[in-house]
């Protein structure tokens, strides 16, 4: 299949493992798919040490059962890009540990407190799902159906982060400014998970052609906005100033003046040369480099052949 044919047929859902898709669309797909998987991964990372940070058991277990479920969307997606026969789980595995994989922005900033927690379990997540939603129409069927239950378990998550804010803001009044710089500090982040703006954004014109992509990255972004301002109103957090947000008030709809946002420093995490997101990197190739020897012992049980099932007694 030619790409003209590709951009002809793209619909949602329309290809899969048994036709003959050309390299250039197999390598767009199975980059845009990594970047979501490695994303997973590195957002499991981020919130690991709140498994054992979170204030009460009940907490606890729900952080414990997140970072899990991130963990198996990396697997679901890892497992989707392979199946485009670009590169293998191993592969981009490894490519993630040795700092070759890219991975959203939001996830190469520290996390140290927990009333930074729902800037991710909340808004963080809340924006994944606005973009996750619409990669169910996505035209490569592994990746959809993935996203069927990506999404399931999204929903859960966003509700434990609102949880938590909603704990916070009826907490003390120190608590609730402690939330409010969390807020602040995050805000510009949260704007910039959507990636660049449409003007420089170099891969979103193929991706919406062949039907990767349903909605662009700033179409997402005022979407989020519309959605979420209102919910951190609802919470008691105040926009801040910068980045400004302009109100359409004909539609009352929310835009964001992009001008305001750090683009150098978001082009320098996708190059992933930002300091904290090398930290990052580098926690996640340690870990990997820690568990080599189970990995190794594995394979030499496959190999060796005795691995036939034993009959039960």
């Amino acid at each position: 299949m030619d790409i003209e044919t590709v951009k002809e047929r793209a619909g949602p859902r329309q290809f899969s493992p048994k036709d003959d898709m050309p390299e250039e669309y197999r390598k767009a797909a199975t980059r845009m798919i990594q970047f979501h998987a490695n994303s997973e991964i590195m957002g499991a990372y981020l919130e690991r040490p709140f498994i054992r940070q979170a204030p009460s058991l009940d907490r606890k277990l729900a952080c414990s059962a997140k970072v899990q479920d991130e963990i198996g969307h990396g697997q679901l997606l890892y497992r989707a890009a392979e199946s485009l026969g670009i590169k293998t789980r191993d592969e981009m595995l490894d490519e993630l540990a040795n700092g070759e994989g890219k991975f959203l922005n939001c996830f190469h900033y520290p996390m140290e407190d927990w009333w930074e927690t729902p800037m991710i379990a909340f808004f963080v997540d809340g924006a994944a799902m606005r973009r996750q939603a619409t990669l169910k129409r996505t035209s490569w069927e592994p990746y959809a159906h993935a996203m069927d239950k990506v999404c399931f378990e999204e929903g859960f998550h966003v509700k434990h982060g609102e949880d938590i804010m909603r704990e916070l803001s009826m907490g003390s009044k120190k608590e609730q400014e402690l939330m409010q710089g969390a807020f602040e500090e995050w805000w510009p982040r949260i704007i910039q998970f959507f990636g660049p703006t449409n003007d420089k954004s170099t891969h979103h014109d193929f991706s919406a052609d062949v039907g990767l992509k349903t909605m662009s990255n700033d179409d997402l972004r005022n979407a989020f906005l519309n959605a979420y301002i209102p919910k951190a109103k609802k919470y008691g957090l105040e926009i801040p100033d910068e980045p400004r947000i302009e109100r359409d008030e004909e539609t009352g709809t929310y835009k964001v003046r992009e001008d305001d946002l750090d683009w150098d420093e978001f082009f320098k995490i996708a190059k992933n040369s930002y300091e904290p997101g090398v930290g990052q990197i580098n926690g996640r190739k340690n870990a990997q480099d820690a568990a080599e020897w189970v990995r190794t012992v594995l394979d030499d049980w496959e190999s060796s052949g005795s691995n036939t099932p034993v009959a039960a007694d």
